[in-house]
């Protein structure tokens, strides 16, 4: 059985705070705990009026707490902003509080724009073309060693570790898949970001895949946007509101997450609805029905949900509807 995970971002909704998009963030990461995904990922973002999580590692900390089995991570820790060893040392630490419940996911864009990324004080540009090096070292301070010398033989990132946290490379280009393939990692595509490269990226890691230390088979994971209801009416009035959030993004007039009713009235109501996406949003049927046809296109191995929906309820029963169907159709 193909399993299922969640990636949640943390929206703040219109009239809400960074506490109410965390608490919310708490309490679906329990619900897929409770239905019995895979994984529950967060992401980073700098910078943002609507999204409030910005630092993975303090996130996933308290959710790890919050949780009893499900396996909690980065959506991912954008690694050009940090120094390998900063990382290293934070989910060396997270991995010692939750054994084996920790997976460390990287991705080389800043999450934010130039302005914000030079304030981490790693230049942006020289960052992103270090990534391979600092990916290197820092996956050697996790314990997976690729030659004789490195960061790791001068700087332990914990004293004793008995494990160590997953590590999957994320990305939305060849580039990454590429990496992930030559590197032997898991690797996580963003499907949701809409770049119409998922099939050339899929195949490009599966083919070019190299078995390592730490994983003798490719393991790709499919970020998906997907969110169901008992109707498909009911669907686009819940999705509405994501879809206006996604149009601001793709034309940097960026909205806050509205309530269905309020972003039925917005100007941009009607190009939301008509614009080009992949994202998977409808009955259960139909979207169980794309979830399935995801996997046969990519041959993935895991599926990682993703919905904006004013009312975290709305992902609660998104996710009821959805692990009911997938389960039976496997």
């Amino acid at each position: 059985m193909i399993p299922l995970s969640v990636l949640d971002l943390s929206v703040v909704r219109d009239g809400g705070t960074s506490a109410d998009a965390l608490a919310d963030t708490t309490r679906l990461a329990q619900h897929a705990d409770q239905l019995g995904f895979a994984r529950f990922w967060v992401a980073e973002h700098h910078n943002m009026t609507t999204v409030a999580s910005t630092t993975p590692s303090v996130l996933i900390a308290h959710l790890a707490a919050e949780t009893d089995r499900i396996r909690v991570g980065s959506g991912g820790v954008m690694l050009p902003n940090h120094s390998p060893l900063a990382i290293a040392e934070q989910f060396a630490l997270l991995e010692a509080l939750h054994h084996n419940r920790i997976d460390l996911g990287i991705g080389r864009a800043p999450g934010t724009d130039p302005m914000t990324a030079s304030a981490f004080g790693r230049h942006p540009h020289e960052s992103v073309d270090k990534f391979p090096q600092d990916l290197i070292d820092l996956m050697g301070m996790l314990g997976d060693r690729r030659r004789d010398d490195g960061m790791w033989t001068r700087i332990r990132a914990t004293p004793v570790a008995t494990s160590s946290p997953t590590i999957a490379l994320l990305g939305s280009s060849a580039y990454s898949a590429q990496l992930a393939a030559l590197l032997g990692l898991p690797f996580a595509y963003a499907h949701h970001f809409d770049t119409g490269a998922t099939d050339i990226a899929s195949r490009l890691y599966l083919d070019a895949f190299e078995p390592s230390p730490v994983l003798d088979q490719p393991h790709l994971i499919v970020g998906v946007g997907a969110l169901a209801a008992e109707t498909e009416q009911e669907a686009a009035r819940i999705g509405l509101p994501g879809r206006i959030l996604r149009l601001g993004i793709r034309t940097n007039r960026r909205h806050p997450l509205l309530t269905p009713e309020a972003a039925a009235a917005h100007p941009d109501a009607q190009s939301a609805r008509s614009m080009a996406s992949e994202q998977l949003i409808g009955s259960v049927e139909r979207v169980v029905e794309g979830l399935r046809r995801l996997v046969e296109r990519t041959h993935a191995n895991e599926l990682m949900l993703t919905a904006a929906t004013y009312d975290v309820d709305d992902k609660f029963r998104s996710l009821d509807l959805i692990n009911a169907a997938w389960a039976g159709c496997q």
